[in-house]
């Protein structure tokens, strides 16, 4: 057996908490340089094993997956995702990913990626020459709407305004949850508190209603709505899921999707900005393939380099920067015991900037993808979407998104940031620009 693993000491009973909570990422990073790919950690009462080398990620997300449940910010997320698939576990998980997996299904993404594309096609339109706009919260509001219809089969931006305001309270307290003593803040009647229970009540009276009308309509709407009411369980009992089961997985999708694809999308425009070549590459790749028109689901095989700009972005500026886990039993990684009630950290921000894997790794060099189609020979070098059967669900319905928003966006337009604007990171549930994303719009070409 190994000796024990190196790492900070820290301050007496509240160890490193103070660094890790001030800046997560500075303090992930300072600790792989100093301590190497294997380090423990206290973090206040929370013992961590901070692993960073791809074998280490694999173990835990597919060797060894079920010896380890979500951590500590997503168990504590369950007050309002319910029991949905991104906080759910064992035979409830397994059983509610293959009830959810036809939804997305190839078919079912050429259905919604029309959709999202006359949405992505109208916030082109709308945007002006030489306006200065947050991209975030563009990104937010498209994503949002486009989750509105391919979910629900609803006009959010028309129709549901008030579906956006109760997102964004519980998007903010979302990001709450990877900080300590979560369980304590949500007793207190502190105001943030109360302003999330309002707002969960009230998202889930206006999805109940939607449920109750979609079962009495008992057809195919064409959206992930009814494909949930629809599921059977096959391989068990035959019984679809319950009205709650349904709530659970749609709040899941609005909160978790939504907020990935923007963030995702903020930080490939702010990329692009910031580098005119891997820019111009992807404006002849589009000028070549789709001249001046929108794409369609058959068009994104036949665009590698809009492909290359965005998984290079996520290996930059993963969202999820940041995969907890807990184990459930002892068990042995990388030769460490790691013992039943342990946190184990997974960084992919780390991972995806180690020069063993990722030559230049600070570089945005979308050619990299162009090789091999991946940056690294080594599987769980890269792993923006997770692994292991908890690998997310959405990824295609994401990277779908994701290239429609580029091929449209990029026909028409140029960002540039604005000058002086503070780009820094903010390491929450999802990593997002502190200080938001302002950038300038220049018309490349007025859509015919």
């Amino acid at each position: 057996m190994k000796a024990a693993l190196p790492g900070p000491k820290g301050l007496p009973i509240i160890g490193s908490l103070f660094p890790a909570v001030r800046d997560p990422l500075g303090f992930i990073l300072d600790v792989y340089r100093v301590h190497g790919d294997s380090a423990y950690a206290r973090i206040g009462s929370t013992r961590v094993f901070m692993l960073n080398h791809p074998d280490l990620v694999k173990e835990v997300l597919v060797t060894q997956q079920g010896a380890f449940v979500k951590g500590r910010s997503l168990q504590s997320a369950r007050r309002f995702l319910g029991e949905g698939l991104l906080t759910s576990e064992g035979a409830l998980h397994k059983r509610q990913r293959r009830l959810i997996q036809p939804a997305f299904q190839r078919q079912r993404l050429g259905v919604y990626s029309g959709m999202m594309a006359a949405y992505i096609a109208r916030l082109s339109e709308r945007w002006q020459d030489g306006l200065s706009i947050d991209v975030g919260e563009e990104m937010m509001r498209l994503n949002l709407a486009v989750v509105g219809r391919t979910l629900l089969n609803l006009d959010i931006e028309a129709d549901a305004q008030e579906f956006g305001r109760l997102l964004t309270t519980l998007q903010e307290d979302f990001s709450s949850f990877a900080l300590p003593f979560t369980a304590l803040r949500q007793r207190l009647p502190l105001p943030a508190a109360h302003r999330r229970k309002t707002a969960l009540q009230r998202l889930h009276v206006l999805i109940d209603r939607l449920i109750r009308e979609r079962r009495a309509l008992s057809t195919d709407q064409g959206d992930v709505l009814s494909i949930l009411l629809q599921a059977q369980n096959l391989e068990g009992d035959g019984i679809g899921m319950t009205d709650i089961q349904v709530r659970d997985e749609v709040i899941t999708f609005i909160v978790a999707g939504v907020e990935t694809t923007a963030v995702a999308l903020t930080w490939t425009w702010y990329l692009l900005s910031q580098n005119r070549h891997a820019e111009a590459a992807l404006h002849a790749e589009l000028a070549s393939v789709l001249a001046g028109r929108i794409p369609g689901m058959d068009d994104l095989p036949r665009l590698p380099y809009t492909a290359a700009v965005f998984a290079e972005a996520l290996r930059l500026y993963s969202p999820a920067w940041g995969i907890p886990r807990r184990a459930l039993t002892d068990c042995t990684i990388g030769g460490h015991v790691v013992p039943a009630g342990v946190s184990v950290s997974l960084c992919p921000f780390a991972v995806h900037r180690d020069p063993r894997y990722h030559p230049n790794p600070h570089a945005f060099l979308p050619e990299r993808w162009l090789r091999t189609g991946e940056p690294s020979a080594l599987p769980y070098a890269y792993f923006p979407f997770g692994g292991g059967p908890r690998r997310c669900i959405g990824e295609q319905y994401a990277r779908t998104m994701a290239m429609l928003t580029i091929a449209v966006m990029a026909q028409c337009w140029r960002l540039h940031l604005v000058q002086g604007h503070p780009v820094a990171l903010q390491a929450r549930i999802t990593l997002r620009p502190r200080y938001g994303m302002r950038m300038t719009l220049e018309r490349r070409v007025a859509r015919s």
